[in-house]
């Protein structure tokens, strides 16, 4: 028998999107407004270019409060799991079948953590965030996908990362097909976004490119230095990425709101276990073959 996990907390008729966003600045609400219209431009420009889009100031500054003691409260909880683990970027165990330069070899340490989705309390503004419609479909249109779903994921599905001093969150892709970030609180130093746009396809890994961005090559890494309040739309099946070391007293938080294609699929079990510290009996039961054939 499955786990149970808590569903989403809002019905669409029950979120006020004027909560978290400033809907003269940014009415998604609206499909005729030319804001909004110049919006989902900006950030199809950004995806099309670079795989990734980036709307400062995107969140009320009360709401990004609001989350912000919200994740705090799960810190002193205990509710974010520490992740002290080895990993390469497909997070897979080692294959002594490879050549040693092989990036499926590429080890590094991951020291940050996840408030996994299920642990955000019951009346979460990233929850509500997450549950509107509206952006649901804002989100589909400036990645000119659609349909768009809610993840089926119960863990990762609208997490919180968090770095404390000198937290690393090494080279990666992820399983699922992209994500929205908000970031809730910025370090003090460190916590930059580097990412290397379509390093892989969906029919070929590309381990040559791969492995040369894990050995230091620097010429298609590309940096975003998030600030409070912004939003950030990334296809990270397909663009490796990592956050640099933190450093400071304040960790860095950011809310992760993840969509997919698919609604049905979930992390594979060594994905759930490697990010969340646990794989349930949903990740076991629909560990099924993707349409692509990338390693996750």
């Amino acid at each position: 028998m499955s786990e149970v996990f808590m569903p989403s907390a809002f019905a669409a008729a029950e979120i006020h999107i004027e909560e978290f966003l400033n809907l003269d600045e940014f009415p998604i609400h609206d499909l005729t407004n030319p804001r909004r219209a110049e919006l989902v431009a900006h950030c199809r420009s950004g995806l099309d270019k670079w795989g990734c889009s980036h709307v400062p100031d995107f969140i009320l500054p009360s709401a990004i409060e609001a989350m912000h003691q919200e994740a705090l409260r799960l810190i002193d909880k205990g509710c974010a799991r520490e992740a002290h683990a080895w990993v390469n970027p497909y997070l897979t165990k080692d294959d002594e079948g490879l050549e040693k330069t092989h990036p499926k070899r590429f080890f590094e340490e991951r020291t940050s953590s996840f408030i996994n989705s299920d642990l955000l309390e019951s009346r979460s503004l990233l929850r509500m965030i997450y549950d509107s419609d509206v952006m649901v479909h804002f989100v589909a249109e400036c990645l000119n996908v659609g349909p768009i779903y809610r993840w089926a994921e119960p863990l990762g599905r609208n997490p919180y990362s968090v770095m404390e001093d000198d937290d690393y969150f090494p080279w990666h892709f992820d399983g699922n097909d992209f994500t929205v970030s908000i970031l809730v609180n910025e370090a003090e130093e460190g916590g930059d976004f580097e990412y290397v746009p379509d390093v892989r396809t969906p029919n070929n890994e590309c381990f040559d490119e791969v492995g040369a961005v894990l050995h230091g090559q620097r010429d298609r890494v590309r940096v975003l230095s998030l600030k409070t309040g912004d939003l950030q739309i990334f296809k990270g099946r397909y663009s490796m990425h990592r956050v640099t070391k933190t450093k400071g007293r304040e960790p860095r938080i950011i809310a992760l709101p993840t969509y997919v294609t698919n609604p049905y699929l979930v992390n594979r079990p060594h994905h759930a276990e490697a990010f969340y510290g646990r794989a349930m009996d949903i990740h076991h039961e629909r560990n099924l073959e993707r349409l692509d054939k990338l390693t996750d």
